[in-house]
């Protein structure tokens, strides 16, 4: 019975693939034989394998590297191109940069394949090697994970230093403190306005989540091949491309950790840019780039007073390079002071020159040789062009309380209005051995009598019994004026008056305008310009028009213009 059960045991097994599991030498001699031509066939087809791989690689080992991999293989090491002229240096090199990051494996294949297994030193060395590569790896761990962590955490620390040209260095710090809410830059070629306002404007938006930008042109056609390509050069070179996503239909960019966003607009459709609502926060920066190509001032008022609503704080830029015409409405705008705003002039001498390049410094200077003038303004930002404004020749700037104190002879004079032309006293004094003359009072007013002005006059100017010259053609006013205890007189006039006393203003050195303390002076003696025919050609004459404290001024001078030669 007992045997019966033990041959059943060892049929089962059989039948259930056991039987190779039997000891060789209890097996018959023809199952030995038939196990060893199997085993001998599978040996023989591993051995064809090996063979076959062998074969490949030596294949391998003599194909020429391409010249990317050399080119490669010279930047990661520092080899010229030429010394990499085989398949084993570019194995070597793998093999060496496994090792400089910690792999330990990597480290006995060179040690094997340089001094081979019998040494005992080798041995030694390869025991301290394990344990130093290990603390390098995990080192090197460490700083990994430091970086995965900065990465997650999004911690942005500014602009670096040296990715602006020093002469930003101050109006970033006045950024920052927001001492100012408007930004104009003008400036020639390569003086790069734009680089530092598409570095200033994402700055700003890595340091206050709720605010969001526009950025306009004149032309929405013109987008996407500057300021768009401007914004995404900076975020690049802030190293915050990994932060923001990019999309050119709408063209926008979008902060990925808040849902800021930077729109893109052109002037030249205005309901674009009333309808932007952003998802989140409000539109607190604006930048108008090439300015002087907007439709003038009052244009770019609506697209501000459209665009900034909503919060507290708001950075207005604005940059151009100067047309040639003084006449050239952002020409003029930049004349005229404004206590938020913050005037930038800046050319290629400002520039670190290695940014530019030996070439483009070389034509900027070949210009300068052939074509002064066209250099002076393409390259310097100077608008020198021959337009038809009347005054080239105004400064405006403070004139300071002790200059004031020292002006010995004042000059009064008043140009008669109501409405709509307004009444328009003015203050200056002329300095003749400079032949420069300062206006620094104004009065200006609607609907208001004679006797009221005669008193504001008195009262607000301290004028005492300082002669005012008036406009003649209005006697009773003057008569007004003197029952009123001004010591007024009409001015004399005569043939050819007009002409004579305007060109006399426009041959002095310098006039100097207060755009404070006479703010509507400044405006006028900026615009106003020759008369031009029907085709817009300059003509000689002086419209009569916008000039009410013009004629104030050359009714004030009348006693030193009316002295021939003077």
């Amino acid at each position: 019975m007992v045997d019966f059960i033990t041959d059943k045991n060892n049929e089962n097994k059989a039948h259930n693939g056991m039987d190779n599991l039997i000891p060789f030498d209890q097996r018959t001699k023809e199952e030995a034989r038939e196990l060893g031509k199997k085993g001998g066939k599978a040996s023989a087809k591993a051995r064809k394998r090996k063979k076959n791989l062998k074969q490949c690689l030596k294949v391998l080992k003599d194909v020429e590297p391409t010249d990317l991999e050399k080119e490669r293989i010279a930047q990661a090491t520092g080899l010229n191109t030429e010394d990499i002229d085989s398949t084993e240096m570019i194995m070597a090199v793998s093999l060496y940069n496994q090792i400089r990051k910690g792999n330990v494996k990597a480290f006995e294949t060179y040690q094997k394949t340089i001094y081979g297994n019998d040494s005992k030193l080798q041995k030694e060395e390869l025991k301290i090697k394990k344990e130093e590569l290990k603390i390098k790896k995990e080192l090197h761990d460490l700083e990994m994970e430091k970086y995965r962590n900065s990465i997650q955490s999004e911690k942005y620390t500014g602009i670096p230093v040296l990715s602006i040209a020093p002469i930003y260095a101050e109006v970033l710090f006045d950024i920052h403190k927001h001492d100012h809410t408007e930004y104009v830059f003008d400036g020639g070629r390569g003086s790069l306005k734009s680089s530092f306002i598409s570095l200033a404007i994402v700055d700003l938006l890595m340091n206050y989540d709720d605010v969001n930008a526009l950025v306009l042109r004149q032309v929405g056609n013109t987008i996407r091949g500057s300021v768009y390509n401007q914004l995404c050069w900076a975020i690049d070179l802030l190293g915050l491309t990994d932060q923001f996503e990019f999309t050119v239909s709408p063209t926008e960019i979008t902060r990925k950790k808040t849902g800021q966003k930077i729109f893109f607009r052109g002037a030249d459709d205005p309901n674009k840019a009333k309808s932007i609502k952003p998802p989140k926060g409000y539109i607190g920066i604006v930048w108008f780039e090439e300015l002087d190509q907007f439709h003038g001032e009052d244009a770019v008022r609506k697209v501000e007073q459209s665009a900034i609503r909503g919060g507290d704080l708001a950075w207005i830029f604005k940059s151009f390079n100067p047309p040639k015409s003084a006449l050239n409405w952002a020409n003029k705008y930049i004349k005229i002071p404004k206590e938020k705003r913050y005037v930038h002039h800046s050319t290629y001498l400002t520039t670190p020159k290695e940014w530019l390049g030996k070439t483009w410094i070389e034509e900027a200077e070949y210009l300068k040789e052939v074509n002064p003038i066209a250099y002076e303004n393409e390259y310097l930002g100077v608008a020198n062009g021959t337009g038809g404004n009347v005054f080239d020749n105004v400064t405006i700037r403070e004139i300071t309380d002790k200059e004031i104190k020292v002006f010995d002879r004042i000059y009064n004079g008043v140009d008669w209005g109501w409405y709509p032309d307004p009444f328009h006293f003015t203050r200056c004094y002329f300095n003749a051995s400079q032949r420069k003359l300062y206006i620094f009072a104004e009065r200006r007013v609607n609907k208001v009598s004679n006797k009221d002005n005669a008193e504001a006059i008195l009262r607000d100017f301290k004028i005492g019994d300082q002669i005012v010259t008036c406009d003649s053609a209005e006697p009773k006013s003057i008569q007004d004026f003197r029952v009123n205890g001004v010591s007024a007189r009409g001015a004399e006039k005569g043939a050819d008056s007009v002409n004579y006393s305007m060109k006399w203003l426009a041959s002095l050195s310098e006039i100097i305008i207060d755009n404070v303390r006479a703010p509507e002076t400044a405006k006028e003696f900026i615009n106003y310009e020759y008369e031009r025919d029907k085709e817009g050609n300059v003509i000689s004459g002086y419209p009569d028009k916008n000039n009410h404290a013009i004629d104030a001024v050359r009714y004030a001078t009348e006693q030193i213009w009316k002295k021939r030669g003077k």
